[in-house]
Parts: structure tokens; C-alpha cells; sequence
């Protein structure tokens, strides 16, 4: 079972950040679809997705992420993807999605 996930909503300079906490799963993906896909249409920025508090994240929130990005890009904007911890870096890689987000 889900240990949950929670963020943090903060805006830095002009982009909108968001801290990533918990697990991101099958559980959880509907309640981060909806917030990233709000934040993208709310404010037209760039995005910084913070993971340094992230401890999982599956197929389904890869998707979730993949889905925020082709709408940021509709604004001519970006993701970048901050702080992954080696092993949701690992996942990154392996799927090609490393060429794809900003990732710092």
C-alpha cells in the first residue's frame, strides 16, 4: 500500500516549484495529475518538479509526468526535474525519459 504523497506549491522567480513527498503510484498519480496539470494551465511557466523528498514513483506517474510536460510544451514552456535520488534517476535513464525533462 501507498505511503502517500504529499507537495508543496511555492512560486521562484518565474516559474512555479513543486516538492514531491512520498510516493508517487497508481494511488496517488490522479491527485498529481491534477495538480501539475492545474499548475501548468494556471500559470504558464516553467516548472521545477523537486524529488528530493520523492521515495517511489512508478510507470504511472512516469506517464503522469509525461502528460504535464506535452502540456507545458503547448505554452512554450518547461520541466525541469530536480534532486532525484539514484534509484527513481535510475528509471529515468532506463526509459529514455532522462532525454526528454531538464534534469539538474
Amino acid at each position: 500500500m501507498s505511503e502517500g504523497l504529499r507537495f508543496v506549491e511555492e512560486k521562484v522567480d518565474d516559474s512555479v516549484k513543486l516538492s514531491l513527498f512520498g510516493e508517487v503510484d497508481i494511488y496517488t498519480s490522479q491527485e498529481l495529475k491534477e495538480k501539475l496539470y492545474s499548475i501548468v494551465d494556471n500559470n504558464q511557466t516553467d516548472l521545477i518538479i523537486d524529488c528530493k523528498e520523492l521515495n517511489y514513483i512508478d510507470s504511472t506517474g512516469l506517464g503522469i509526468f509525461v502528460g504535464a510536460l506535452k502540456k507545458t510544451k503547448q505554452y512554450g514552456k518547461k520541466i525541469i526535474i530536480t534532486s532525484l535520488k539514484d534509484n527513481i534517476k535510475k528509471l529515468f535513464i532506463i526509459t529514455g525519459l532522462d532525454k526528454v525533462f531538464v534534469i539538474e
